[in-house]
């Protein structure tokens, strides 16, 4: 689900009466967190509730937002907030069901461009720390022990820091309007390695493992990258991703079917 608060149009109306919202729409997508898309006469705005302490992180992420829609890059932007409730700009584009090599490419400049420009930032915290890595290899090894063994090493991995990274480009982060490529919900980023942002991309967007995809989604990046990823190091970032985002999604569904998909990246 993507709501765990309710609010009403009428609620809504009285946050932000100068935008004379028409409609209120929850949102599916998402697990922590609650969002909403909001519609007045003229446009869309995706509306949020974070829920969770991370006053700090709203307002980082709302200045990294300015200055990388400044640098060019296709992002949403934080508009104003009322309490607790916060307005972005809604991006246009849909979702391919499979996307094109040209697709992959532009995921793949995208990602070189914002890794530029986010190579400098290195006082966030580890991405690898926003998640409490024992503690839910502890409850998966008390509830599915097979999939504990397969997950337990990610305890031993110490991600380096690069710069800045998204660190959850997966499909229901983007938006494609042709071959241009949207990206949002940066909230959860932090420092670490420019190969795992590419590693996550791949999880979604090559489910199949297609070889053709990851050689242009590293030849795209490494065009213009700060830094040149082989394809040996990508390989591995594939298999951490894998690893991490199986356990999030035997956490967050409390079963291993979500997980099932991503466990054929790991290699044992």
């Amino acid at each position: 689900m993507g709501v765990k608060t309710t609010l009403t149009l009428t609620e809504l109306q009285k946050l932000f009466p100068k935008y004379t919202f028409k409609t209120i729409t929850p949102t599916k997508d998402g697990v922590m967190d609650t969002t909403y898309i909001v519609k007045n006469s003229k446009n869309e705005y995706i509306l949020k509730k974070y829920e969770r302490s991370i006053e700090t992180k709203i307002l980082f992420d709302a200045e990294l937002l300015k200055e990388l829609k400044r640098d060019g890059l296709n992002v949403p932007l934080l508009l104003t907030h009322n309490k607790e409730w916060y307005l972005y700009t809604k991006l246009k584009g849909t979702l391919p069901n499979t996307p094109s090599l040209k697709q992959i490419t532009a995921l793949g400049r995208f990602l070189a461009q914002f890794h530029t420009f986010t190579q400098k930032i290195k006082e966030q915290n580890n991405f690898i720390e926003n998640y409490p890595l024992s503690i839910l290899l502890q409850e998966t090894k008390a509830k599915h022990y097979l999939y504990y063994k397969k997950l337990s090493s990610l305890t031993r991995y110490k991600q380096e820091c690069d710069g800045f990274i998204h660190g959850d480009i997966f499909k229901d982060n983007t938006l494609f309007d042709g071959n241009k490529v949207a990206i949002f919900d940066f909230i959860d980023g932090g420092c670490g390695s420019f190969a795992f942002d590419l590693g996550v991309i791949l999880l979604s967007f090559n489910p199949h493992k297609r070889r053709s995809y990851t050689m242009m989604l590293l030849k795209s990046y490494n065009q213009t990258a700060p830094k040149k990823i082989k394809l040996q190091e990508l390989k591995k970032k594939i298999q951490i991703a894998a690893k991490l985002y199986a356990l999030l999604r035997i956490h967050n569904h409390k079963k291993t079917q979500k997980a099932k998909e991503l466990l054929s990246f790991i290699q044992t």
